[in-house]
């Protein structure tokens, strides 16, 4: 069995733990939301009450685990984490809520992967502070009430449209991060560099800011890389010679496009452009159905290359210039 001090997620997860901002003075972008949750929480201190329960809807990356712990900070309570798929039972519900405090957080990643059993179970949790667990069946069967601390839930989502109606309204606060801005990428690179204690020069932030696609996680992680090469190539310095060659090896063009995008471009052109529906797609550049959906298709969609149709996904005018002017001639393929 691998040790968790070897396991590469487990690192990645204390890499981003790292560099996770603690309060809203060092969580750049996002400016509404943190004005917004600033109120919020003000409120809530003032009158003595939770704060209401809060879904963070978006893509992958863009801080909403980050925003809950900043949440939590800024109430001064604990926050307690979990996932929708690890909650299975309503056992595994009642165990967790039963072990918070008054006006703690507990976090749900992946919210709209609740089973729809534990789902119903949270409904009475979040409106009247309190469940009933019904143990044993048949003739032996009863039901147990159990009266909880006043919590505020706060749910993560990448597939908001997935939450059901009933579940959605019950979340007083609702926020969607969007995508960050290139100057606001290349402040939260400063920052980390400043934590890692990497020396960057403004040219090398840039570059790593303008290719990371608007996600904070992506920027992080690219930094990471320079990091390396900087210390085996360049003295300990990320300039922009740096930034580019760490990117080359990372398959990142200069437009942000990695080897699946350009896998996924050259796809549609062999069909002619499309439409090419997702599970013929997933299959031909051997990805699944939802990482397709969910990771690559936001910022192909965003910037213009692709199209969504009922028909499936096709080709924009700026996808086939990618492919024409070979940015995307082929899997692996590099201006």
């Amino acid at each position: 069995m691998t040790s968790d001090a070897f396991n590469p997620q487990t690192a990645e997860r204390a890499f981003e733990n790292r560099l996770r901002p603690k309060r809203f003075e060092d969580f750049p972008g996002q400016d509404r939301i943190r004005e917004n949750l600033r109120i919020y929480i003000e409120a809530a201190k003032r009158r003595g009450e939770p704060l209401d329960h809060i879904l963070f809807s978006g893509p992958p990356g863009l801080g909403k685990t980050t925003l809950a712990g900043i949440v939590a900070a800024e109430l001064g309570v604990e926050s307690h984490t979990t996932s929708g798929p690890a909650l299975e039972r309503p056992a595994d519900l009642a165990g967790l809520l039963t072990s918070l405090g008054e006006g703690h957080i507990l976090f749900v990643d992946e919210v709209h992967r609740l089973s729809n059993v534990v789902e119903e179970y949270l409904y009475s949790a979040m409106e009247d502070w309190a469940i009933d667990i019904v143990m044993d069946s048949g003739l032996y069967a009863k039901s147990i009430h159990l009266t909880i601390p006043r919590f505020t839930l706060v749910g993560a989502t990448t597939r908001e449209g997935l939450l059901t109606a009933p579940f959605r309204a019950r979340f007083g606060i609702s926020e969607r991060l969007d995508y960050y801005a290139p100057n606001e990428l290349q402040t939260i690179i400063r920052r980390s560099a400043a934590i890692l204690g990497v020396e960057l020069a403004d040219g090398g932030s840039l570059e790593l800011a303008r290719r990371s696609r608007g996600t904070p996680r992506i920027a992080n992680r690219f930094l990471a890389r320079a990091r390396d090469v900087a210390e085996v190539k360049a003295a300990g310095v990320i300039d922009i010679d740096v930034a580019v060659e760490t990117l080359r090896m990372l398959g990142v063009d200069e437009n942000g496009l990695a080897e699946m995008d350009r896998r996924i471009l050259h796809t549609l052109a062999q069909h002619d452009g499309g439409p090419v529906g997702l599970k013929t797609m997933a299959v031909t550049v051997g990805e699944t159905e939802d990482t397709l959906e969910n990771v690559h298709e936001p910022f192909l969609l965003r910037e213009g290359y692709i199209l969504k149709t009922p028909a499936g996904r096709k080709l924009a005018p700026l996808g086939w210039n990618a492919v024409q002017n070979g940015r995307a001639a082929g899997p692996g393929a590099l201006c």
